[in-house]
């Protein structure tokens, strides 16, 4: 009891209490550090030798309505190992505001302002789930190489993203799992978080950024750098289009 009322004590005029994530992040020996200026924290991290940071608040995309938590690891990528992998209901509404911000600038490219995950939607092939059912009820993606994004989900990533869909995307909050510029990023939504939804994040992240590493590990050709594609795929989802890519 008396452990109760010095912890209610210590977080007053410091905004919400994070003391199960913190204990939570030490048992495990990572760092935690409260956000100065926000309602918010980061965590530090390791997968083996490669540093992870975790921070949960204020979103930083416009699709995410609520606090985001994000996740990235440096990995040391191929730079056209890109991959995609969003919420289902995420998904539609980007490619919806995709098309609608091409139909009304007339253009056929979208800029270099326009975020990768919506980018990405009308660059690359769509992500095949063959034999994934209830996978490919729930999420969607893309990869600039049509057979890394298979590659990656298959096995670990697959199990992790079942076991997730009963708990913390149950309800298919805006989700993504990416890898770019020799990265793995995580963004999801999430209003609160408490210690189990951290301890399930990470895991899910640390999978994904380990089969990440799979995929590249297993090349054994050199591929095109896709880092600095231009996006202008729209033509080929109109039907009648003739406008040549630009340069």
């Amino acid at each position: 009891m008396l452990e109760s009322f010095n912890r209610f004590f210590a977080n007053q005029g410091l905004g919400p209490d994070f003391s199960e994530v913190s204990n939570w992040a030490k048992r495990k020996g990572h760092a935690f550090k409260r956000a100065r200026d926000v309602e918010g924290f980061a965590i530090d991290g390791k997968l083996e030798d490669r540093a992870w940071r975790i921070e949960w608040g204020p979103p930083q995309r416009p699709w995410i309505t609520s606090n985001e938590l994000r996740a990235r690891i440096e990995l040391g990528l191929p730079a056209d190992l890109q991959m995609l992998l969003l919420s289902k209901p995420l998904m539609e509404a980007l490619e919806k505001q995709a098309f609608e911000q091409f139909t009304q600038t007339n253009t056929t490219e979208l800029g270099e302002s326009t975020p990768e995950e919506m980018r990405w939607l009308v660059m690359f092939a769509k992500l095949e789930m063959r034999g994934m059912k209830t996978l490919r009820a729930r999420f969607g993606g893309v990869s600039g190489l049509p057979g890394d994004g298979p590659a990656w989900l298959e096995g670990a990533l697959a199990a992790v993203l079942l076991k997730a869909s009963r708990r913390l995307l149950l309800y298919e909050p805006p989700f993504v799992l990416m890898t770019l510029r020799g990265r793995a990023y995580l963004r999801l939504q999430l209003g609160s978080a408490d210690a189990d939804d951290i301890a399930e994040a990470v895991e899910l992240f640390e999978i994904a950024a380990t089969q990440a590493l799979r995929v590249a590990g297993n090349r054994h050709e050199p591929r095109q750098d896709f880092a600095h594609t231009v996006t202008s795929a729209w033509q080929s989802l109109l039907p009648g289009r003739k406008d040549k890519p630009k340069a």
